[in-house]
């Protein structure tokens, strides 16, 4: 056996799949462009390196359970005008989890609140933070169950420890009054230690139609609005401009 196939050999032996699969290719541009050994295993590693750190990031994008992969440069700004791109993009920077502030998106339904939340969400996790996204009513399921279970404190403590947590759609369900419960005492213990996003289709002042007790909604929007931002979508829905483009409606009027 050649010593180029033992190197392959040792290469798999060593788990490194992904090196001995650019080892051919790369060998062939080391012999044509003469790089000396510490420029060719500098090249070589590197490429090794950068993949590693791809699949990391990778596996943190999927833990994070994100609704959808979509940056900030997808989202169409120009369909919503009304919504400040400059304010947006300050908040892509993250500088509000350095003061451990809050971000509320509030509009109606289909103007695109979970798009930037997501999106700054994602550049969270890739610049090293812990994230998990949620739907609101997913949320409170779990922390019902393990309530019901008697491991409450320690679900809550694993969710007041993503340095960054995404609820969205606070409305779109109501909630029960032991759900209502559960949430304020996450928000509680997230509070002033992590910053938390919210989406939710229902205005602050209308939140007592979801959590149904006056003095609680009012003890969780304290928590919630103390140290935050609050960016209003008011537009159109994406939602209908996509089903007018799919029947043809918009090519019709255009």
């Amino acid at each position: 056996m050649s010593n180029y196939h033992k190197l392959l050999n040792n290469l798999e032996s060593l788990e490194l799949y992904h090196l001995k699969e650019l080892f051919p290719t790369h060998l062939e541009r080391a012999i044509h462009q003469e790089l000396s050994l510490t420029d060719s295993l500098l090249d070589l590693t590197d490429k090794e390196l950068e993949y590693r750190k791809k699949i990391i990031l990778d596996k943190r994008l999927k833990r994070a359970n994100f609704p959808f992969m979509k940056g900030i440069k997808d989202f169409d700004f120009d369909f919503q005008p009304k919504l400040k791109k400059t304010e947006v993009m300050d908040l892509i920077t993250l500088r509000f989890m350095d003061t451990k502030n809050n971000l509320l998106f509030i509009g109606n339904s289909g103007v695109g609140k979970t798009h930037p939340a997501t999106a700054i969400g994602m550049e969270a996790v890739g610049r090293g933070f812990s994230v998990l996204f949620s739907l609101s009513n997913e949320l409170i399921e779990k922390l019902d169950s393990s309530h019901k279970k008697g491991t409450l404190e320690a679900t809550l403590n694993r969710y007041s420890k993503y340095d960054l947590l995404i609820i969205d759609e606070i409305g779109y369900l109501p909630m029960s009054s032991n759900g209502a419960n559960l949430f304020f005492q996450l928000i509680n213990k997230r509070y002033e230690r992590r910053s938390t996003i919210l989406t939710s289709n229902i205005p602050l002042s209308q939140w007592t139609d979801i959590f149904q007790e006056k003095k609680l909604t009012n003890a969780i929007i304290d928590r919630l609005i103390h140290h935050s931002k609050i960016i209003s979508i008011n537009g159109k829905s994406y939602r209908m401009k996509n089903y007018m483009e799919t029947k043809g409606y918009l090519s019709e009027e255009k």
